[in-house]
């Protein structure tokens, strides 16, 4: 069989982009045995110059520079592309109109995870953009049909700065956990019926055993997405 290469604009941050190379490796040694892993091939980026331009609402030049990388993976070689962030799918559209090669989306790849569960309602976690700007939270809704609550404004200020303060510094509280924890708790009282942690690295922070509802980690659905598609 051929293998496709995977493209993936990574370093936003690398610790989930550690986490991605991660997951792709093991899951396609487990499809494939032997020592078998991912032909792939990894742009990283100095997340600092990224942070800066995202909280400076620079979106603009933010978008410039996914271009760029996403065209210097297809030249490298990369057979598709996948963008190891969800708030940088903000982006996702231009960078697929400027190649000719597929990318996969994460938000796709989270939601068709979610319907095949037979879920509807679905609580959101992630940082600001991605939890009250309609790039995600609309696709969600708009093509996927899916009931998107996240938190209340207080407590998305909550995980949007554990995400940038901790997380992406490889930083974990237990205290934060707990936060994190109590949010969930309260999303589920709301009625969601699973929650979708919609960054990177909040997978670093909690993982099923902190909820009583299914949780969605778009890292590794993203990253097992794309070797079955690299495998196809």
């Amino acid at each position: 069989m051929t293998m496709k290469t995977i493209g993936l604009i990574g370093g936003m941050s690398w610790e989930s982009s550690l986490e991605y190379y991660r997951i792709i490796n093991e899951t396609v040694k487990t499809r494939l045995g032997g020592l078998h892993s991912a032909k792939s091939l990894m742009f990283s980026f100095d997340f600092e110059e990224i942070e800066q331009l995202q909280h400076a609402g620079n979106w603009a030049e933010a978008t410039r520079m996914m271009i760029q990388a996403g065209r210097q993976l297809e030249r490298g070689g990369a057979d598709f592309v996948i963008i190891c962030t969800n708030t940088m799918h903000k982006m996702a559209d231009d960078v697929q109109a400027a190649i000719t090669i597929p990318l996969l989306h994460i938000a796709d790849a989270t939601a068709e995870a979610i319907r095949a569960q037979g879920l509807n309602k679905i609580g959101l976690l992630g940082t600001n953009f991605t939890m009250e700007e309609a790039f995600y939270k609309g696709r969600l809704t708009d093509k996927f049909g899916l009931d998107v609550l996240v938190p209340a404004r207080p407590e998305r200020q909550v995980v949007h700065d554990i995400i940038y303060d901790e997380l992406c510094l490889g930083v974990t509280k237990p205290d934060s956990r707990a936060q994190y924890r109590q949010i969930m708790a309260e999303m589920v009282a709301a009625g969601a019926e699973g929650i979708i942690l919609g960054c990177t690295e909040i997978g670093l922070l909690v993982n099923q055993e902190d909820s009583s509802v299914p949780l969605f980690d778009t890292t590794v659905i993203h990253a097992e997405t794309a070797v079955a598609y690299a495998l196809t």
